[in-house]
């Protein structure tokens, strides 16, 4: 359940177990899937961001990575793909203007 009022930290539980679901699901590799899943559970469109699915040159990515701003300090971030391993899942700190993730993202959409 989500904690709209708790931490980063309260969240990560339902963070971690709604990309579980998707990571167990043949949508795996999208990050729009996991934006999606995300969404439905409750965390707010608006304050996430996520990363290609493909490399420059049109292969599948190594990893994916979507994130979730929470507060004015803290980020859910979590990262998937064949070069991870299992999902990992971790709040860190917020980067400059309210980033979450650093490099080009894709548009989350409403």
């Amino acid at each position: 359940m989500l904690h709209p009022e708790g931490s980063a930290q309260d969240n990560l539980p339902l963070f971690a177990a709604v990309v579980a679901q998707v990571w167990a699901s043949p949508q795996r590799a999208s990050s729009a899937a996991y934006v999606e899943a995300l969404s439905t559970a409750g965390f707010a469109r608006a304050d996430m961001q996520r990363t290609a699915d493909e490399s420059t040159v049109g292969n599948p990515a190594e990893s994916v990575q979507f994130s979730v701003r929470w507060g004015a300090t803290e980020c859910l971030v979590g990262q998937v793909g064949p070069s991870t391993g299992d999902p990992v899942t971790i709040v860190l700190p917020q980067l400059a203007g309210g980033r979450c993730l650093i490099g080009k993202t894709e548009p989350v959409g409403g």
